[in-house]
């Protein structure tokens, strides 16, 4: 049996977890294993670039943590070696990153995950990260109206080519006359 002070230990583990699942406008599970040092050391490094704590915790501590915040359903996904990555400023970042290495690396996989309260299975985390990023889509949509301002610039101009043309054409018209 546990002494007091490993349980306060894991407790204060699970509240911190919790805490941070909170928070987090995103999460995802992975299958952490058959990852090198290397891979693992890229992986951490560009998850912390986008601003995403992950973490790997014992499976029990992390589904303590799920009980608390309400994501009891993402228990079934904790066997094996998992990992737990969480945003709280970009919800597609974590999706994207992870997806990136489970396509590289064949052991490493996602397993689950969240969104603004809504769980997601792997098919779900992975259409995720196919959502374009903010960046993307703001200049999509930037594009867009640009180019709806020029086709419209063009129109003005046209017509007032048009204009210009025929009034020069009447100038010289009575001058013949």
């Amino acid at each position: 049996m546990p002494s007091n002070k490993i349980l306060e230990q894991k407790q204060e583990i699970v509240r911190n977890l919790a805490e941070k699942m909170r928070n987090a406008v995103s999460g995802v599970l992975v299958k952490y294993e058959g990852i090198t040092v290397e891979d693992d050391t890229k992986l951490r490094a560009a998850l912390r670039a986008a601003g995403v704590d992950y973490s790997v915790m014992k499976n029990t501590l992390t589904g303590r943590a799920c009980d608390e915040v309400g994501y009891s359903e993402m228990k079934q996904y904790l066997s094996g070696m998992t990992a737990i990555a969480l945003a709280t400023t970009d919800p597609v970042a974590p999706a994207k990153i992870l997806k990136e290495y489970a396509e590289k690396i064949e052991s490493f996989e996602i397993r689950a995950g969240f969104v603004d309260g809504q769980l997601l299975d792997a098919a779900g985390v992975n259409e995720l990260a196919d959502i374009p990023s903010r960046e993307q889509l703001i200049a999509r949509m930037m594009g867009s109206m640009t180019s709806s301002l020029y086709g419209f610039a063009r129109c003005i101009q046209a017509i007032a080519d048009k204009n210009g043309e025929g009034a020069a054409d009447e100038a010289q018209a009575p001058a013949e006359a």
